[in-house]
């Protein structure tokens, strides 16, 4: 197992927040930022990565978005929209990775 830095993988303060809590269980991002069994922590707090998987935009579903904090697929990529400044259009075919995460109990 390696350690990450959570900055890599989490983009923000709110994403880092909404882990913490419990409301985000996995991100999709553009570069695959660990491996199964690879750990980071946010604020002293351990989680696990579960499950790094290549996938297209396309395959997201609305049970990725609700993983993701978002009520739904579309509200996700309303999301994503504003997030990058509305310089962002969704492409089904775009490749990202989906990192699904766990809080370790140690």
């Amino acid at each position: 197992m390696s350690e990450n830095d959570p900055a890599d993988l989490l983009p923000n303060d709110r994403v880092k927040q909404s882990a913490l809590d419990g409301d985000v269980t996995q991100l999709h991002r553009g570069n695959r930022y660990g491996d199964e069994g690879d750990t980071f922590e946010v604020d002293g707090v351990a989680f696990e990565l579960t499950e790094v998987t290549e996938r297209t935009l396309g395959d997201m579903t609305d049970e990725d978005a609700k993983r993701e904090g978002s009520p739904s697929l579309e509200a996700y990529k309303e999301r994503m929209v504003r997030a990058h400044g509305g310089n962002f259009e969704w492409d089904d075919d775009a490749d990202v990775v989906r990192h699904r995460f766990q809080r370790v109990d140690e």
